[in-house]
Parts: structure tokens; sequence; C-alpha cells
């Protein structure tokens, strides 16, 4: 990990790209509710894995700490992404 700043801007910068999906796949005619709950859900990943990088575990070695949450985070992006492609 280079720098906690970084990271977050990384992070952001991949929320807010699941954010506009969201929001084309919405106004291109698809289920709005869906789309709504979609963007629902990145924003609160991005909260939740932002206070995560700010708040490590303590007794937990930060290089395996910081390994184990952005794999967490890819998961749910790409979970998050697959939902999207799917509506």
């Amino acid at each position: 990990m280079a720098n906690k700043r970084l990271l977050k801007r990384r992070i952001n910068l991949i929320c807010d790209e699941l954010i506009v999906e969201c929001i084309a796949a919405s106004l291109y005619g698809h289920n709005r509710e869906s789309a709504k709950a979609m963007i629902f859900s990145a924003i609160k990943l991005q909260d939740d894995i932002i206070s995560r990088i700010s708040h490590p575990e303590p007794g937990m070695p930060a290089k395996q700490y910081y390994k184990a949450l952005r794999e967490d985070f890819a998961a749910h992006a790409s979970d998050i992404n697959d939902q999207i492609s799917n509506m």
C-alpha cells in the first residue's frame, strides 16, 4: 500500500463510476427501484471501506489488513457491477 490517501482516492473513483453506471441504467429505462438500491449499496460500500481504512484493526499486521481490505472491496464492487449489468 503506497498510502491511505491514494487508496481512498481510488475507492472513491471506483464507487463514483459504479454510481454513474447505475444512473445511466436507470435513465435508459431499466428498473429504477433496483437502480436506486444499487446506488445505495455503492454508497454504503464506499462509506464502509473508507471508515475501515482510517481505523485498522489493532494487532493485525498492516500489510495483511490492507490486502484483505482491498480483496473485500474488489469482491463487493464486482458484485455490484454484475448486478448492474444484469438489470
